[in-house]
């Protein structure tokens, strides 16, 4: 792969090839900031209109994924069109790009690739990381497909992510913790006004936390933007007696309100499905009963509490996240041991994630993940003993480590795979042993 690409060299390279090409553009892989990325965008064209009639702009720690994963499918269960914009991806590139439900096909990402690099080359060069230019080619396939409502994803942050070039018709913050604390810092409340920054003027705002810092809100109201927070503007309960029903209160811009009951357990966050009913309906969407039932019932997101056999996939990778996992992790049938495969990287808060687990998990192996951000078994076994846990195996791969756990697992023990991305896409990469009888659990099964 040469060091730069002549805008007459460009139609050969593969989908594979630019994403190599891409690693090598920029001396670092995360530089925040929007002036190089937006100078390339307007010189795409990205910038000249609206990517499509209606945008919604997701950010926050945790929730970001299953909220836009059930934006996309009750919108689509309406006859809309609509496109999805994510990071990062578990086993295909193509899984950050979606048209109505589909991934984009290799063609269509490396026609995108192909307009960035034109693009990056005019004039004087401008250097763009990984992350920059996969959201310009994201961005360019949304604004060909001719869409309803394109739904994008902050990657890091908000105010100087790059997606944060688009302004949101209808933004939402779904949760405040601490995560890359590098480049976020621990004060909850900068954090919050770093994800509140996807907030544009007179332009809605959906808070999707009730414990967000008050630092969100008061951004919002430093832009007028009409503020929808849950528990005051949109609420969600159970229905008494219905078993998984629950009923979402919501309002439309003018105040008015709407109310729909007895909807299904999506198997994802219901804050986050409230979040992203309310958010829908501000973006002038018409909400009709049986198309959200049909919606949230069937909503699948791949890496969240999703159950293959006795093994529960999970990404989350900081305490916040683990301690959802926790209060939804089924217990294992009786004369079961419930076990830990965990795989994280350096930069993450590991002491917090194994604390928040080890209320459920005794028992663990430990997996080393590759590349300087890897964290190596060993480390992650001192860890782990040093507040209490048995470590029984550490293995050098995720793989490694699924090989030892399926000689050592009974028909009545199951497994929590957890701590990164990286872990969870390499077992979603290769069969997992399944001997033992589906668990019927709260999380997204995919069997």
């Amino acid at each position: 792969m040469p060091d730069s690409l002549e805008p007459h060299a460009l139609q050969p390279y593969s989908l594979q090839q630019w994403l190599q090409h891409l690693e090598s553009l920029h001396p670092v892989g995360i530089d925040m900031g929007l002036e190089r990325v937006s100078e390339v965008a307007k010189r795409m064209g990205l910038l000249a209109s609206p990517i499509a009639p209606r945008v919604i702009t997701v950010a926050g720690t945790n929730g970001k994924g299953s909220t836009l994963a059930m934006i996309d499918s009750v919108a689509r269960a309406h006859g809309w069109r609509v496109g999805t914009y994510t990071s990062p991806h578990l086993l295909r590139y193509n899984e950050r790009v979606k048209i109505d439900g589909q991934e984009a096909d290799d063609q269509l990402l490396v026609q995108g690739f192909e307009q960035v690099e034109r693009a990056r080359l005019q004039d004087s060069e401008i250097s763009l990381t990984y992350f920059e230019a996969g959201t310009l080619c994201g961005l360019w396939c949304l604004v060909n497909a001719e869409l309803d409502l394109a739904v994008l994803e902050v990657g890091l942050g908000g105010r100087l992510d790059a997606v944060n070039i688009v302004d949101a018709d209808v933004a939402i913050v779904t949760t405040i913790a601490q995560d890359h604390a590098n480049f976020l810092g621990t004060d909850l409340a900068q954090i919050g006004r770093e994800k509140a920054g996807i907030f544009r003027p007179n332009r809605p705002a959906v808070l999707g936390s009730q414990t967000l810092p008050e630092s969100v809100a008061e951004c919002a109201q430093a832009l007028t933007a009409a503020t929808f927070s849950l528990g005051q503007q949109f609420t969600h309960q159970a229905m008494a007696g219905e078993r998984s029903q629950w009923r979402w209160q919501g309002q439309y811009l003018d105040g008015q309100p709407i109310v729909i009951e007895e909807l299904p357990d999506p198997g994802l966050p219901v804050d986050n499905a409230a979040s992203a009913l309310q958010s829908l309906v501000l973006a002038g969407l018409e909400l009709e009963k049986s198309r959200v039932q049909a919606a949230l019932g069937s909503v699948q997101l791949a890496g969240r509490l999703q159950w293959v056999g006795p093994w529960c996939l999970d990404v989350g990778h900081n305490p916040h996240a683990a301690e959802y996992v926790v209060r939804h992790l089924p217990s294992p049938p009786e004369g079961g041991r419930q076990w830990g495969l965990i795989g994280m990287l350096n930069d993450k808060d590991i002491d917090g994630v194994i604390q928040v687990l080890a209320a459920r998990i005794n028992d663990w192996v430990c997996v080393s993940l590759g590349g300087e951000r890897g964290c190596q078994a060993s480390e992650l076994s001192q860890r782990i003993i040093a507040q209490g846990g048995r470590v029984h195996f550490r293995a050098d791969s995720p793989q490694a480590g699924v090989d030892w756990l399926a000689q050592m697992l009974t028909p009545n023990d199951r497994v929590l795979a957890t701590g990164s991305f990286f872990t969870v896409a390499a077992l979603l990469a290769r069969p997992l042993p399944t001997g033992a009888a589906s668990l019927d659990g709260d999380g997204n099964e995919i069997r």
